[in-house]
């Protein structure tokens, strides 16, 4: 499998783009798993239901199945610093991509997302990660005259509103994306 992480800052489209890649890879005959990194607590279990009552009668792990999917519900006794690649380790291997959105501390290899804010909005730019990250490879961005910094030539600028395009240079690079899981345990 190939692992690639999309890293931004909140709001600068990143899950739009994944939404945009996945179906662009899809309709290439590629099979893809995503791994989303959140910042807040999720639930996916419904409150009053069976699995739900299993998680507060006190069950650590709750596989939740039928016949078209399934669901791991895993409750940790104490706040995690979850890393990526035991998240990877979660998935089944046999796809040709994950994609992973957020992590954007992690070593995986990223593309970094960047937009210039609306100048109505009043924000200031978000600074440019891959100065400081030798995990990027390439910058997506919907204007790339107003970058505060280009980019070298060892990270490749993407237009982020070609989508197909972004694809075409995954694939066109698949191979050094191929994953390999840390030697000796995991790295955040």
């Amino acid at each position: 499998m190939k692992a690639l992480g999309f890293a931004a800052y909140s709001g600068a489209g990143k899950t739009t783009l994944l939404e945009q890649v996945i179906a662009a890879l899809r309709a290439r005959g590629q099979r893809v798993s995503t791994v989303k990194h959140a910042h807040h607590d999720v639930d996916i279990d419904i409150p009053g239901k069976d699995s739900w009552r299993h998680r507060q009668a006190g069950a650590s792990e709750v596989l939740l199945v039928c016949d078209k999917r399934l669901a791991l519900v895993r409750e940790f006794a104490t706040e995690q610093d979850l890393d990526v690649h035991a998240m990877l380790a979660e998935l089944r291997s046999d796809v040709d991509w994950v994609l992973v959105e957020g992590f954007k501390h992690g070593d995986l290899p990223k593309v970094e997302i960047w937009r210039q804010p609306d100048p109505t909005s009043g924000k200031a730019a978000k600074p440019l990660r891959f100065p400081d990250d030798p995990s990027v490879v390439a910058l997506a961005t919907d204007d790339a005259a107003q970058l505060p910094l280009q980019p070298p030539a060892h990270v490749a600028l993407l237009d982020l509103n070609a989508p197909e395009a972004i694809v075409d240079w995954m694939l066109a690079h698949a191979s050094r994306f191929e994953y390999q899981a840390p030697q000796g345990g995991t790295a955040s």
